[in-house]
């Protein structure tokens, strides 16, 4: 059980330590963090073109982007369709919009897939951090429950001791 301790003491430490004994170890382990900010490291390492594509994902999965373009396509309808009926830009069946969609679709899904595989790797790395903490809340949670464990069988060694010594007292009375 101790060489358990030990080998995860060692793996969430991230150090090759020394033989310590298991009181050193949980000390250390209590007192170095174990975990990082995926966040601040993620936006660290983020390029311009990731910010873009992040952005352009917040805006494009947005209620307002689809209120937005659906105005854009109602417009766009009205204007080629009733407003300008002869001298219209694209004319019913509209085949300057269906390529206008087609490339606005072509364009935004690889980004927003990008934002989204850059999200995964985040939430990866988040999990390994949750990982992480919950190991060492077990090994600390071992530890008191070792310490709770000598804290009681001294105090019930204690009350025998002072039984024994309360009964000696009765008997010399």
């Amino acid at each position: 059980m101790e060489k358990r301790k030990k080998e995860l003491v060692k793996m969430l430490l991230n150090q090759n330590l020394e033989e310590k004994d298991e009181e050193e170890m949980i000390d250390l382990l209590i007192n170095n963090p174990i975990t990082i900010d995926v966040d601040k490291e993620n936006d660290a390492k983020m390029s311009f073109g990731d910010k873009v594509a992040d952005k352009l994902s917040e805006v494009a999965g947005s209620w307002t982007f689809i209120i937005i373009f659906c105005g854009f396509l109602l417009f766009w309808i009205v204007l080629n369709a009733y407003l300008l009926k002869n001298d219209a830009v694209d004319p019913y069946p509209f085949i300057l919009l269906n390529l206008l969609l087609s490339c606005l679709a072509a364009l935004q899904a690889p980004i927003i897939m990008m934002s989204q595989n850059r999200q995964a790797k985040k939430d990866t790395i988040r999990n390994k951090n949750d990982y992480r903490t919950d190991l060492k809340s077990e090994l600390i949670l071992e530890q008191i429950c070792d310490r709770l464990e000598k804290v009681s069988k001294n105090q019930y060694k204690i009350l025998n001791y002072l039984k024994n010594l309360d009964e000696e007292d009765k008997k010399q009375k």
